[in-house]
């Protein structure tokens, strides 16, 4: 899965731009996602108090979904991790965050003044958009591009510079990579590194209800010599054959 976000203040262009990403991603035949952070304090999609979800969540359920003749809505409560959220896109080539600062992926910032850029500013920006790409190419080396009139040359940038997104490992467990996946994803971003060099991607792969769990080295040795463990006392085994395990 590949997940990049766009962010900026209000009334930059920020959902105009994921609005035309999101129908030119479409229409290359990829399957595409999104979320939106909301910073409205008291947000809620179920608001009234006298609803009937409302009601239930009030009398103390924990996990209330409303299902309805075209879709459904599972209301949780409480602000859930970005990572838990992407769990329910599973199978999905792109999902675009908008205003979405807490992973560490390629972002696309928009701006109306370069002095709101300058406030945005960070090592995972690889383009600029809304307003200001009108009036600008490129600043700091890295171009503007309006959603608006060359969405084709933005979506090629992001089937350029976006990359499967790393694992989020615990650095204390992992660090084979020589870094933590924020300072990875900066470094794959500049071109300093590729995405290939993470080593969580590597060992075995276990699922659990279609979602991968992520392997640190760590684990990834211990599990390794269980199984070995096992497979050395088998009959006929013998030191450096090719072992090939099938479940």
């Amino acid at each position: 899965m590949k997940v990049f976000s766009i962010c900026g203040y209000s009334d930059s262009g920020k959902t105009t731009t994921a609005e035309h990403i999101i129908r030119e991603l479409t229409a290359r035949g990829y399957k595409v996602g999104s979320v939106k952070e909301i910073h409205a304090e008291g947000f809620a999609i179920d608001g009234a108090p006298s609803s009937d979800t409302a009601r239930q969540r009030g009398a103390g359920s924990t996990l209330v979904t409303a299902r309805g003749l075209t879709e459904t809505d599972v209301m949780f409560p409480g602000k859930l991790d970005m990572r838990k959220i992407l769990r329910f896109y599973d199978g999905f080539d792109y999902v675009i965050g908008e205003s979405v600062r807490e992973l560490p992926v390629p972002m696309i910032v928009t701006a109306g003044t370069t002095e709101d850029l300058d406030k945005n500013w960070n090592p995972f920006i690889f383009c600029v958009s809304g307003v200001i790409a009108d009036e600008i190419s490129e600043y700091k080396g890295i171009p503007a591009i309006s959603a608006m009139s060359a969405i084709k040359a933005l979506t090629d940038l992001i089937e350029e510079k976006v990359f499967d997104m790393l694992p989020m490992a615990d650095p204390a467990h992992c660090g084979l990579c020589g870094f933590d996946c924020h300072r990875m994803a900066a470094r794959i971003l500049s071109g300093e590194s590729t995405r290939s060099a993470c080593k969580c991607s590597e060992g075995p792969e276990i699922y659990l209800d279609g979602q991968r769990i992520t392997l640190v080295p760590f684990v990834q040795a211990a599990f390794n010599d269980v199984v070995m463990g096992f497979i050395r006392n088998l009959k006929g085994y013998v030191e450096g054959a090719d072992v090939d395990i099938k479940l």
